[in-house]
């Protein structure tokens, strides 16, 4: 797959009618982006007359100033190669066009690249006939500082208790949203709807699936548009998973079916089930896969050391947080790890939050829904019940375990589950059990508020 993409982008002719193209729309530059180990966008910039060359892979980058890109600073430099067909024109900076672009080195695809691993395991899923589509939820804060340097929502009446589905807290807010929304639009996104969520200044932005491979590409595209966006309005946008100890946090949930890559037949959706969700054995089966390797899932859609304290089912305001804990599945049952929403066709994992790399996260989670399928994993019968009220007995018996509680305890999982490696190599597997046990050994060692309120006076 890699190589075809490495093919067009030769081809002189193909690339200089699409730089005509976007010549003749006003674009002046073109953004070849690629991400880093947390999904955010990295670039170099070109004058649109570049773009054939581009294209090519002309444009030099050094690894070893990235976060997690496995690079020596002696190392030879990596090339981004766009793919012609990511392009997306900038809504808020119209001469600017953006592209997704895989990472090659000397010439060859550069293993450790977050896209490429991607479509390794898209690869993959197609050669057994699947076609995977992907969408994902996201939730994010709209935040500004006030005169006095104190962080606030944006609405100036954002202040409920339970601020959930607020109509003045929307309206107050919608002039950023409203732009935010126009500008997805005018991206190709089918924005379909949006509300206000569970923190002050917390919403979430719907809009339809995509495949596998452009549902990441559009997702690293829309915090960067959202972020742009707020930045134009004197405000920002936080992508942390967990901004404030007394609100909900920031999910990113992953709604994934399997289609049949000939007649785009939804191969999950079934109205004979007698499990009651409206799902087919394959997506029961696909389901057995996640859960089997949820925990080394978790280092990677719940990937910083702060998604952890999104991962309590107490602490919020309004009195249940609504994020998972427990490694299980149910249906329209928000209380799951893994859900089968009303009407069924389609998975949903719940405890993927914003702050996740969607290329990285996609990947490990198809492979281990197609292992799932493979080996034929029955995940037994779903969960109906409020799974919060559970007691620790009647979990024991159910066989029903709590997700990894830190970021240390999923780096673990992550490290110790085989798969992991199948999907990411050798070298990004140890690259990234590298970095994110450094991020943790920084946060065990950083002396916070709470140990100081706490102990500096206590004996």
């Amino acid at each position: 797959m890699a190589a075809k993409k490495k093919a067009r982008a030769k081809k002189p002719g193909s690339a200089v009618a699409l730089q005509k193209k976007l010549e003749s729309s006003g674009v002046k530059y073109a953004l070849a982006s690629y991400v880093d180990i947390h999904g955010v966008c990295k670039s170099k910039m070109v004058p649109i007359s570049h773009l054939p060359r581009m294209m090519g892979g002309s444009e030099l980058c050094t690894g070893a100033a990235l976060d997690g890109v496995p690079q020596d600073v002696s190392d030879e430099e990596i090339s981004p190669h766009p793919d012609p067909n990511s392009v997306i024109v900038c809504p808020w900076q119209p001469d600017v066009a953006w592209f997704a672009s895989d990472l090659f080195c000397e010439g060859e695809a550069f293993e450790p690249c977050s896209r490429q691993i991607f479509k390794r395991v898209l690869a993959d899923a197609k050669e057994q006939g699947y076609q995977f589509n992907f969408g994902i939820e996201p939730e994010l804060f709209l935040l500004r500082e006030d005169e006095s340097g104190n962080i606030v929502p944006i609405g100036e009446r954002d202040d409920l208790a339970k601020p959930a589905y607020d109509v003045r807290s929307t309206l107050d807010s919608l002039p950023m949203l409203d732009d935010i929304v126009t500008q997805l639009k005018e991206a190709g996104f089918d924005v379909y709807s949006f509300d206000h969520e569970d923190g002050n200044g917390q919403f979430e932005i719907d809009f339809n699936y995509f495949e596998g491979l452009e549902m990441a590409d559009r997702f690293a595209f829309f915090r960067l548009l959202v972020n742009e966006v707020a930045n134009q309005h004197g405000c920002f946008a936080s992508f942390m998973p967990k901004p404030f100890a007394d609100r909900a946090g920031s999910g990113a949930h992953y709604n994934m079916s399997l289609a049949d890559i000939k007649t785009g037949k939804n191969l999950f959706d079934s109205s004979k089930d007698p499990r009651g969700c409206n799902l087919s054995e394959l997506g029961y089966y696909f389901i057995g896969g996640i859960l089997k390797h949820l925990p080394a899932l978790c280092a990677v859609v719940t990937p910083t050391v702060n998604s952890y304290k999104r991962l309590i089912k107490e602490g919020s305001m309004s009195g249940f947080t609504w994020a998972p804990v427990f490694a299980c599945f149910g249906n329209n049952n928000r209380t799951n790890a893994v859900r089968v929403p009303l009407g069924g066709g389609r998975v949903e994992l719940r405890a993927a939050d914003i702050s996740n790399n969607p290329y990285l996260g996609g990947a490990l989670v198809l492979a281990a829904g197609l292992e799932g399928i493979r080996e034929k994993i029955d995940p037994g019968a779903p969960h109906t019940e409020n799974m919060y009220l559970k007691t620790p007995k009647e979990l024991a018996k159910l066989k029903v375990s709590y997700l990894p509680r830190t970021l240390e305890e999923a780096l673990d999982a992550f490290d110790k589950d085989p798969l992991t490696e199948q999907v990411f190599g050798k070298l990004m597997k140890d690259t990234y059990l590298q970095f994110k046990r450094e991020e943790w050994d920084s946060y065990t060692y950083h002396v916070s508020d709470w140990e100081i309120n706490k102990y500096m006076k206590f004996y």
